[in-house]
């Protein structure tokens, strides 16, 4: 049996690497430009760190790295911020220069020539015409593809976060994994973080030192007080409100100064979880916001 060897484009501090290697495929490297992920990606999961630019990356190197009569997988999720629901709307698209990251995703996959491609990112790509023509192109060379937008609750992540999983395959028809959970088999939260030890806002776990609250300010102690679990910043006396949301335009911010709901999946997590405005981050229970081990779950 031929062994599988992928290399991580993208690879950030090596959350696709780990689930590769939990799939019990041998990942040769990660790339990316991000010097201080490297340190992460090395000592968790044993792989080296490529640390370069894709853009002036020259992938030939990258191809001489797999067996000759191996698999070759080609895994890889581009930053996604350019695509995402925000971004989308309000940037110059001709002048991000992220929107070029697909392209070269598409030169690596061109000069290797993986047997098996794998892509995530976030659901907005589906929309735009980059995504179109990498699709396009990637038949074009021969793949069977498939791609689907999936809600990670449905396959027992206690998270709801809907991603595009883009998939294709040149050893024959290949497809999106099916879903292993009902909506009403969702993990939700109070089976995952119940039992982390309670903390106060702004205090640190002695045994764990990742599982740190981020202060909050007296005011804000007080909104998080009158919070309701799946709640918003509409749950409050009206003299807590910030200016913004005494206003019309900020009646759309539904899902900021929340906490979350032990009976339900958690939110999105996203890069501003540690911001207490950012979305419905708070602690179901106690009043505080979340800490970074509690994120880890």
């Amino acid at each position: 049996m031929k062994k599988i060897e992928a290399i991580d484009l993208f690879c950030g501090v090596g959350g696709l690497t780990y689930g590769l290697q939990q799939a019990k495929i041998k990942v040769l490297a990660g790339l990316d430009n991000d010097k201080s992920c490297e340190y992460s990606y090395e000592k968790n999961n044993g792989i080296n760190f490529i640390c370069e630019d894709v853009s002036e990356y020259d992938f030939k190197t990258m191809k001489s790295m797999y067996s000759k009569d191996s698999i070759k997988v080609l895994a890889g999720c581009a930053p996604c911020q350019t695509f995402s629901s925000h971004t989308f709307k309000v940037k110059n698209k001709e002048d991000d220069k992220r929107w070029n990251m697909i392209d070269h995703f598409l030169r690596g996959i061109k000069t290797i020539e993986p047997d098996v491609i794998s892509m995530e990112n976030v659901r907005g790509i589906t929309k735009t015409q980059v995504f179109f023509d990498f699709v396009k192109q990637v038949k074009e060379m021969g793949y069977k593809v498939s791609y689907e937008v999936v809600n990670c609750a449905d396959y027992g992540i206690p998270q709801n976060r809907n991603r595009l999983v883009f998939l294709a395959s040149k050893l024959g028809d290949i497809s999106v994994p099916q879903k292993t959970h009902t909506k009403d088999k969702h993990i939700s939260i109070d089976k995952i973080i119940k039992t982390l030890p309670t903390l106060k806002s702004g205090e640190a776990c002695k045994k764990d030192k990742v599982h740190k609250s981020r202060n909050l300010s007296k005011l804000n102690i007080k909104r998080i007080q009158q919070s309701k679990p799946s709640g918003t910043w509409r749950d409050w006396n009206k003299k807590l409100l910030p200016n913004c949301y005494k206003k019309e335009s900020g009646q759309s911010y539904a899902t900021v100064y929340g906490r979350m709901n032990w009976n339900k999946v958690s939110p999105t997590i996203t890069t501003q979880f540690t911001s207490y405005g950012s979305g419905r981050f708070g602690h179901p229970e106690q009043d505080r916001w979340l800490s970074l081990s509690t994120l880890t779950f």
